[in-house]
Parts: structure tokens; sequence; C-alpha cells
């Protein structure tokens, strides 16, 4: 029985890092925190990640939860105002109620609604405190991308400060697969980016990526970097290798992506389904009311596609992660079952329980 074609991972450029492929360590962990001891070769590695993203300086972190937990704790001790995009992804926002928590007010405003963070950075400046405002670079399944040059002037004209999750973006989107700061052309404004490379780049690591001043000042004060393990030395010597593949083959990759994304799309709508997405890897095919989402993800894994069940708003999709190393024929295998499992619905041969 041949592999299914999975499309539930997120390593949407195909990278993998076996360990013969790394460099050698003598030990996993160095048993030193950060703030004591780098890790060696991960100054470097920040190094490269800051001008990859456009950014002055980088630090590395070992998620985005350790990351965005720091950062906002730091952040707490200002006085500002945390203004929250609503389609900002938990993970950050979870920070974001850490400075909650610590004193900090915190309001939302609906996705790319410019006009409401307006009038929410003009009460709080009244009210004698700076907008730190919270978005992500790319928000996956049909949030349309959030204007973010508008967030980053709004920010520096009341000596604000954007804060950008960038999970998404980083290795997929932006020049050379920078990321968002290189995709808006925003470099220049008062942006702070938390970012994992788990998704493009399949490395475990996080990199907050800023102003030199910003960077050196959460090295000071980060409980991470105090408290917890840093990154290993294994993760290190994979950034590494990613770092030299994406000057090697990154541009090629993010190309074959963006044929896979096509072809994919193309293949559905040929055949009359509707696909949100875009021209993300991040594709969702929204199912008939009456169909069981279950039942739908049985019959395509019995069909051997492996998808994302997933129910949004109260309507159920299946969600599918494409990746450049996705062959055509897996394409073409996914949008065939897709539209076999909509001649069964027609049928009533899937409805739902």
């Amino acid at each position: 029985m041949r592999e299914p074609a999975d499309f539930t991972s997120a390593l949407y450029l195909g990278m993998r890092h076996p360990g013969h492929a790394l460099e050698g360590w003598d030990a996993l962990t160095l048993g030193k925190p950060a703030a004591l001891y780098d890790v060696p070769g991960a100054r470097a590695v920040a190094e490269s990640l800051a001008r990859l993203q456009g950014s002055a300086a980088a630090t590395l972190l070992p998620s985005t939860l350790h990351l965005f937990w720091d950062l906002f704790g730091m952040l707490a001790r200002e006085r500002c105002a945390v203004l929250v995009d609503d389609a900002a992804y938990p993970v950050a926002r979870w920070g974001a109620e850490r400075a909650a928590g610590l004193g900090l007010p915190l309001r939302a405003f609906r996705h790319g609604d410019t006009a409401a963070l307006a009038r929410l950075v003009g009460y709080w400046r009244d009210a004698g405190r700076w907008p730190l405002i919270l978005a992500d670079g790319y928000s996956p399944g049909g949030a349309d991308c959030a204007p973010l040059g508008q967030y980053g002037a709004l920010a520096e004209r009341d000596g604000g400060l954007l804060v950008l999750d960038d999970t998404q973006a980083l290795g997929v989107l932006g020049r050379h697969g920078g990321g968002s700061l290189r995709r808006h052309g925003i470099e220049h404004l008062p942006v702070l980016v938390g970012a994992s490379l788990a998704k493009a780049f399949g490395v475990p690591l996080a990199v907050l990526a800023g102003s030199a001043a910003w960077v050196a000042r959460f090295e000071r004060v980060s409980d991470t970097r105090l408290h917890a393990s840093p990154p290993s030395q294994a993760v290190v010597a994979a950034t590494r290798r990613v770092l030299r593949l994406n000057a090697l083959c990154g541009d090629g990759l993010r190309r074959l992506l963006a044929q896979r994304i096509a072809c994919f799309r193309a293949a559905l709508r040929q055949g009359g389904l509707a696909c949100d997405g875009g021209r993300f890897p991040v594709q969702s095919v929204p199912l008939p009311g009456r169909l069981d989402l279950a039942a739908a993800h049985r019959a395509l894994r019995q069909a051997g596609v492996l998808a994302l069940p997933q129910s949004k708003g109260g309507r159920a999709r299946l969600t599918f992660l494409l990746r450049a190393d996705h062959t055509q024929a897996d394409i073409a295998r996914a949008a065939t079952a897709l539209l076999d499992l909509r001649h069964d619905l027609r049928h009533e041969r899937i409805s739902g329980g």
C-alpha cells in the first residue's frame, strides 16, 4: 500500500535536518543559561537572521512562547497600552495577556481596521500612554494580510512600537524569505519581530529581531535567558544549515512552492470547488453545512490523503498545508479525493451524523 499524501505538516519549504546532515556537537546543552554564556555559534546565527529579516540585531530563544512571555514582561514596565489585532495568533496574545496581568491596559481591534486602531492610539495618547501594537505578519485561514505599514506608522507617530508574530511569513514571504519587514518594506519603522523557524525552515527555534537597543535591553532582562536552558547546540547547527540552504536554493524552493499552490487551486477551481488561502501554502476548502466533518476527514484518509479537519466560525473545512516537496501526483491525488468527496455528498453517500 502506497504512502498517503500528507498535507498536515507546516514544513512549507520541505526542509528537514537529519542528524547526518548536521555538524557534530560535543553536548546537546552546556548546562549554562544564555545570560551567562551563549551557545557556540548562536551569536553569528542571530546576526545572520537579523540581516535576512532586515533588522539591526537579533537574539535566539527556545520557542515563541518563551519569547513573547519575556518580551511582554519587559514591555509591561513601560507606560504604554497594548492594542491587539484580533487575528493575532494565541501564543503572542498570551504574552500580551501577561502584560495586562502586570497592569497594562489591553484593547483589541478588528483585523485590518486602521481607523479603529487610530482611535485607540489617540485615546491612549491623551491618557499619557504610547501605543504597543500587536499583530501577525501573516494570518492563514482567509484573513487578509494586515496593513502593517499603516500599523507601524501609527506606532511611530506617537513614539510607540509595532510587535509582529512573523512565524508564518518567515521563510515563505519577502525577499529571500526574510518575512514581513522585507515584504512590506517597513524595516525603517519601530518594529520588533518574533518568529519561529519551525515552519518554513524546519527548526524548533525562535528569533527576536529589531533595533540593537531593544534587543540588547531584552537580553539584559529576559527571564528565559537567565532561568531556562538555551537553544541546544543541535538546533543552532541546524539553523546554520538552514541559512546555507536558504542562500543556495531557498528562492527556488519558494518558486516551487508557489507552483504547487497554483496547481492545487487550479485543479479545485476546474472542478468547481472553492478554496481559501490565496497564494499562501495554507489552503482551506469549506464544506457544505450538511456534511459531517469527521466523516469527510475519514473518507479522505481512506483515499490516501491526510488533511486537517477544522471548524471556524461554525463552518467546517478541510485544510491542506502545501509544501515544496509535494509532488504533482500528491496535488492531483488530493484534488481528486476532494472532488470524489463532493460527488459522494451529492449522492448522499456521506451525510451529517
